[in-house]
């Protein structure tokens, strides 16, 4: 993002040790590498195994999750609201580590029980 929406200044609040990733983020960002144009592959490709290493001791495994992973879709799907798989494990992640979950997506992740989301992109609003 190249900090054009002060994202550094926003983990430097927080500290960067109270940051994790999860496993499926990782997933996602190398299907975007494998999905871009492949003269940014090698490039973006090491940009991803710079982030996966810089997070190593802060990855969040989706086994942790997968109770509240089944509670929630199930409680989604009485409602007659979806989720995106991914998306529900990152917010179940989430909300087993009770941890804040900052998105600029909190639409598909604004109906999961307990969740607790920020977006640092459109205001840093807290929903």
């Amino acid at each position: 993002m190249n900090d054009q929406f002060d994202i550094a200044q926003k983990i430097e609040a927080i500290g960067l040790s109270s940051i994790c990733i999860s496993e499926i983020t990782v997933a996602e960002l190398l299907f975007g590498v494998e999905n871009g144009a492949a003269t940014q592959r090698e490039t973006n490709l090491k940009n991803i195994n710079q982030l996966v290493l810089a997070f190593s001791d802060r990855t969040l495994l989706i086994g942790d999750c997968f109770y509240e992973y089944a509670r929630q879709k199930s409680n989604l799907r009485k409602i007659g609201r979806t989720v995106g798989e991914f998306d529900l494990l990152i917010g179940s992640n989430a909300i087993v580590n009770d941890f804040i979950l900052v998105t600029r997506n909190t639409k598909d992740f604004s109906n999961l029980g307990g969740i607790k989301l920020e977006n640092w992109i459109d205001g840093g609003n807290k929903f």
